[in-house]
């Protein structure tokens, strides 16, 4: 049974800066005291989490009241023309959401695919027939996590808004991974007014129902971009993203689940938003 989250957590992506040593167990202790409610396990170049290890994680996280996600390792594209790489790409997937899984998480995020110059419905089959792949292999094993293809920040990168909606429509066990300052990135400065922030609410409702809203799995921080989308994550209150009246929205539409913080000051811009949200 999928983990059910009853309000709207906020939390880091990856071990806070302030975790001192930086180990994982230690991270889930310092994000509960810092009032956080979240933790994004960060398997940027592989998974680094062992099978044996995980069950220790699961109970940490329990005992600190602490959800975890996943990121899954950035060498992913399920467009990838060798068939090797893209049955590689399908393995990390699975491979994280397993771990991700032995350790009581909620949700497995990644990138999906690139376009490499070809026909973006083609990419879409292709990214699909992955995902069915992975849907599929999860069931076999009895492993129950949300499986999130996230949107994209780059224009090369297969993932725009409606792309990841309609993916997301063709299987049960997935949803999306909104990452907040990608879409005002790809868009070059789009997505940054009270009325778009609800149309996109609205537009993942009318997509994917109310199950998609009572377990979100969001991405926000301050973004530096240009006309091919994004440069770099950058401090929230660095940025041009209106993330006041994005926080606002979230709480006007009565989301549940999971935000995460990928600024470069992880802990202190996931403390703002949680401000923000607690005061709307």
């Amino acid at each position: 049974m999928k983990l059910k989250i009853n309000s709207l957590l906020f939390g880091t992506a990856g071990i806070p800066i302030a975790a001192n040593p930086r180990t994982t167990p230690n991270g889930i202790s310092k994000v509960k005291e810092l009032g956080l409610g979240a933790m994004e396990l960060e398997f940027v170049h592989s998974v680094n989490i062992t099978k044996e290890k995980a069950p220790e994680i699961n109970e940490i996280a329990k005992k600190n009241n602490v959800v975890l996600t996943c990121h899954a390792p950035y060498y992913i594209n399920l467009n990838a023309v060798e068939k090797p790489k893209w049955h590689a790409s399908i393995s990390r997937i699975v491979q994280s959401a397993k771990i991700t899984s032995l350790c009581g998480g909620y949700s497995v995020c990644f990138h999906p695919a690139y376009y490499l110059k070809q026909d973006p419905k083609d990419v879409f089959s292709k990214v699909k027939e992955a995902i069915s792949i992975i849907v599929e292999e999860l069931k076999n094993s009895g492993v129950e996590i949300w499986v999130r293809p996230e949107t994209a920040g780059r224009v090369a990168q297969f993932g725009n808004l409606s792309e990841i909606l309609d993916m997301c429509a063709h299987f049960d066990n997935v949803l999306p991974c909104i990452d907040w300052s990608h879409l005002h990135a790809q868009s070059n400065g789009k997505y940054n007014t009270k009325k778009e922030f609800e149309d996109v609410l609205s537009l993942m409702e009318n997509k994917l129902g109310k199950r998609a809203m009572q377990n979100v799995h969001f991405h926000c921080q301050g973004v530096a971009y240009s006309d091919k989308g994004e440069k770099s994550h950058i401090p929230l209150k660095e940025s041009d993203l209106n993330y006041t009246e994005l926080v606002r929205a979230w709480k006007e539409f009565g989301i549940k689940g999971v935000v995460i913080s990928e600024s470069p000051n992880i802990e202190k811009d996931a403390l703002l938003m949680k401000r923000i949200y607690d005061s709307a």
